[in-house]
């Protein structure tokens, strides 16, 4: 008697779905893992370019202050149509400015140099650092 197989058996069938569906459900799960991550970077990356809006000068006047961006620019642009500032002033961010830390002091004939931390605060933090250097 010959006992060939032509066709696999339901156990056979039954194991080979479950690796596959477990298989899925882990490629399902670092997709969206990998998704979210994605999604996170991209908002982080337009909060942070428009972060930019409020690192003037003048944006050491406001500690502790909420603005909006065209508070800050206003003197920059002046003939903005409606629309460029209804956005400007729909950007807000809450300023957060520190004391100026001495890095360096004014010795002799050397240079001092100067530190301030300025944090923008809305759906993400950023801080940033404007260092300023006097003359020798």
């Amino acid at each position: 008697m010959k006992n060939t197989h032509r066709a696999f058996t339901l156990i056979e069938v039954l194991v080979s779905v479950l690796i596959l569906s477990t298989s899925i459900f882990y490629v399902m799960k670092i997709y969206s893992q990998n998704h979210a991550q994605a999604l996170y970077i991209s908002k982080r990356n337009i909060v942070a370019l428009e972060d930019s809006l409020f690192l003037t000068d003048r944006t050491l006047r406001y500690n502790k202050e909420k603005k909006n961006a065209y508070d800050l620019l206003h003197d920059y642009f002046r003939n903005l149509d409606s629309k460029s500032r209804h956005t400007l002033k729909e950007t807000e961010r809450m300023i957060y400015v520190s004391e100026p830390l001495k890095l360096m002091q004014r010795k002799e004939n050397g240079p001092s140099a100067e530190v301030e931390k300025i944090i923008i605060k809305d759906t993400f933090s950023s801080s940033y650092y404007r260092f300023k250097i006097n003359r020798f």
